[in-house]
């Protein structure tokens, strides 16, 4: 008999902790993986961060957590880089799936380093091939190939400066010799002229 009345109370505390943990669940703004294409970004645009994939914005109801650890708030656009360190996205700015950030003026780019001396409407400039275009398939083959070597280039140099700031922001007590890193980077900045 005790446990007959036992058993509608045991239910009752069963179903209030589910409804609770629904509520919680469901109406938090938690942190959440958000699948997305390498192609997509999370863009702060009027006052706000949208996903865009392809060309078209979905807007977002929660923070967003993605895989490298980078956490975006959609609502004020403060970014929290896997390190600790945190940004706020201006308008245009955006965030790539791998965590990349790229802003869209000088001046937000600046802002972000702490920098304040770029104005604020300065934008950034075109570039422009000055070379006529390729005549031939064979000089666009080598026009591509050209550019894929600099590519390539600038990749090694972004690796070598990755693990020159790596050297300097881990030697704490004695400062780091970049020597061997600096004639490396050196040696690429010639052959990118």
């Amino acid at each position: 008999m005790k446990n007959l009345l036992l058993l509608p109370a045991l239910a009752m505390s069963l179903l209030t902790a589910s409804l609770a943990t629904a509520q919680t669940s469901s109406g938090s703004t938690v942190a959440g993986p958000v699948a997305t294409a390498p192609s997509d970004r999370f863009v702060m645009q009027n006052g706000e961060v949208v996903l865009v994939q392809g060309k078209r914005p979905n807007p977002l109801n929660k923070n967003v957590l993605l895989s490298n650890g980078t956490k975006i708030n959609y609502k004020s656009g403060i970014v929290e880089l896997p390190g600790g360190k945190k940004t706020t996205l201006k308008e245009g700015d955006y965030v790539r799936p791998n965590g990349d950030i790229v802003f869209a003026t000088p001046a937000s780019a600046a802002q972000a380093r702490g920098d304040n001396s770029v104005p604020a409407g300065a934008q950034f400039e075109t570039y422009l091939d000055p070379r006529p275009a390729p005549s031939t398939p064979a000089a666009m083959e080598s026009r591509l190939s050209e550019m894929n070597t600099k590519i390539s280039l600038m990749a090694e140099k972004i690796q070598l400066l990755n693990q020159k700031i790596s050297l300097l922001t881990n030697s704490s007590q004695r400062p780091a010799d970049t020597a061997a890193l600096d004639k490396q980077i050196q040696a690429i900045d010639a052959k990118l002229k």
